[in-house]
């Protein structure tokens, strides 16, 4: 997964809510110049279409479609919380954020979906010490 990068990845993250967790996802998207600031608020608005809780103690916060022009392009973002936090009800402990330049959210989903499946998965990704632990369990995943 070449669009995950070590500094995209933030490990040991607390945060007091579900809107924190979203706004950090975006603001490292934006601090690495794949979204404009814009694109924030359409994570906040997807939030309220439908949940981005994926099971698994995950979450993929991402914009609506409208947001596109807002994605300079294709990027993830990472936190492993320290703790599992309530996400609408269901716990999470991983986030994911997404910009996905066309067409290529949807590759980007698959890809997580598939490293994210089991839940052990996640409880492993969980440990990780280093952002290169990380970046090592996403490259083994997709290979």
């Amino acid at each position: 997964m070449s669009i995950l990068k070590e500094e995209n990845i933030r490990l040991h993250v607390n945060v007091s809510s579900k809107e924190e967790a979203i706004r950090q996802a975006g603001e490292i998207l934006a601090e690495q110049g794949y979204i404009s600031e814009t694109y924030i608020d359409k994570m906040f608005e997807r939030e309220e279409v439908t949940s981005t809780y994926m099971g698994n103690l995950l979450a993929i916060p991402h914009g609506t479609e409208d947001a596109r022009d807002e994605v300079r392009s294709s990027g993830l973002s990472i936190q492993l919380l320290e703790e599992e936090m309530d996400w609408n009800g269901n716990p999470v402990q991983l986030v994911i954020g997404i910009a996905g330049k066309g067409d290529e959210h949807l590759a980007i989903l698959s890809q997580i979906a598939i490293a994210c499946s089991e839940e052990e998965n996640v409880r492993e990704l969980l440990k990780a010490k280093s952002e290169k632990d990380v970046l090592d369990f996403f490259s083994e995943v997709a290979e």
